[in-house]
């Protein structure tokens, strides 16, 4: 049976393609079925994709997507289902935590909730042997019930490497994820919620053992595709073992660098120039916000400016790229706060930052907490999630108050390009990172 991946492109034409049909595909070509990639690129027309989508010849169309993906990917579904009778499924971030809005809208006949591998064989096998698809854990069926979730995969390792050509990475750069899950309890982030999820059912958080990740890269260096190695874990450094043990196994068979995200609380010096000595050359930090008091009572994230300047100091020392993220416009956030962030993000002096207006994603508490409040509009799925304007109506901000920081954000940017590059402060480091980041 063929499977057809419909990856939406939401960001730019360098944006890199969802991780999640790269895990699929591998799986079901290692059960006998075909995956193909369809990216409908910015600035594509409807025809264009529509076109695209007929002639790949699909059994089975998929759509992994986040909530920025969303509007786009719904409306180009609605286009090709009048055109196509072929049954789609979505899957990722957006119709985990909003299935049932996902299976509101035209086109849509199924929804994946968490890890889907073995959940989408499954649904795949019934409708080869046009069986009902019925009663499949972690697939919803348009107008069935909930389904029950089944156990995390375990061990990780015996899922197959994610297929290369479904990710169309840029020549010379590769993707490799070592891990599932996150353990911090951050009110703003998604894969949080994945443990949540699956409360009761299993251990999401696993991690691959070092000779299942250096397998692939292995193979990746054979077909000449290792050049540069972007680790995609929401948090790299967790467990102080396993990352000793990689860098000193890396450092023996490996030269391509490599960059990865941390957070403050799970690094010190010594494994700062323990990275650096692996091959790592950029680390991206959550920072997120310059107000303590955001961190520690609206996101969870309870570390000091203090930790976060002692971190940048020696990531610096060790010879390591900083980059650092930050979020505008959280619920709760006063105007002084705002400009905490700004005046934090210029003491840093990052190599290259981030900075992005919050957007209340489906399925975290911080979403609930703006609903429950009143913050958020009741047509949100229909507004874009631009990270350049809020949807939200806040007591304490405006959008004004947001513009003011973000242009301020936007001047540093050009004069650290402009300082640094003799640039104009275009696309930078940090655009590509936050993409690979968020992208999956």
């Amino acid at each position: 049976m063929r499977v057809v991946f419909l990856e939406v492109d939401t960001e730019s034409q360098w944006a890199m393609a969802s991780l999640g049909p790269a895990f699929l595909g591998a799986y079901l070509r290692q059960h006998g079925h075909e995956a193909i990639l369809v990216r409908a690129l910015i600035g594509m027309s409807d025809d264009e994709v529509v076109r695209m989508v007929r002639e790949a010849k699909p059994d089975l169309i998929g759509v992994s997507m986040t909530t920025r993906q969303w509007l786009r990917a719904r409306h180009l579904v609605g286009l090709i289902r009048k055109d196509l009778d072929v049954p789609v499924v979505a899957g990722g971030l957006h119709a985990t935590f909003s299935p049932e809005g996902v299976l509101a809208a035209p086109g849509f006949d199924f929804a994946g909730l968490g890890e889907c591998e073995e959940a989408l064989l499954d649904l795949v096998n019934a409708i080869e042997a046009k069986r009902s698809p019925h009663g499949i854990a972690n697939i919803w069926v348009r107008g069935g019930f909930r389904p029950i979730l089944r156990p995390p995969i375990e061990p990780i390792d015996r899922l197959p490497f994610a297929a290369r050509d479904l990710l169309e990475e840029p020549i010379g750069t590769v993707q490799v994820s070592t891990q599932r899950g996150c353990p911090f309890p951050c009110t703003y982030c998604g894969a949080r919620m994945f443990n949540e999820l699956y409360e009761g059912t299993g251990e999401y958080g696993r991690r691959r053992s070092h000779e299942n990740v250096f397998g692939e890269l292995r193979g990746l260096r054979e077909a000449g595709r290792l050049g540069y190695v972007i680790f995609l874990d929401d948090t790299f450094t967790i467990h102080h073992p396993w990352v000793k043990e990689f860098c000193r196994l890396y450092k023996q068979e490996f030269t391509a660098k490599f960059c990865l995200h941390a957070r403050v609380e799970t690094v010190n010096e010594k494994m700062l120039h323990m990275l650096a000595d692996a091959g790592c050359q950029q680390i991206t930090y959550g920072i997120e916000s310059g107000s303590e008091r955001v961190r520690r009572e609206i996101m969870k994230r309870p570390v000091t400016n203090q930790r976060f300047r002692d971190v940048v100091r020696w990531t610096k020392e060790a010879g390591i790229f900083v980059i650092a993220n930050y979020m505008l416009g959280l619920p709760g956030e006063t105007r002084e706060e705002l400009k905490e962030t700004y005046e934090l993000a210029e003491e840093l002096d990052s190599f290259d930052f981030g900075f992005f207006v919050f957007y209340p994603y489906p399925g975290t508490h911080l979403f609930q907490t703006c609903r429950d409040q009143g913050y958020l509009p009741a047509d949100y799925l229909q507004r874009p999630a631009n990270h350049r304007e809020s949807i939200l109506s806040l007591p304490d901000l405006t959008q004004a108050d947001i513009d003011v920081v973000y242009e301020k954000f936007t001047e540093l940017r050009v004069r650290r390009e402009r300082s640094r590059w003799g640039g104009s402060g275009g696309t930078t480091l940090v655009d590509h990172a936050y993409v690979v980041a968020r992208n999956g």
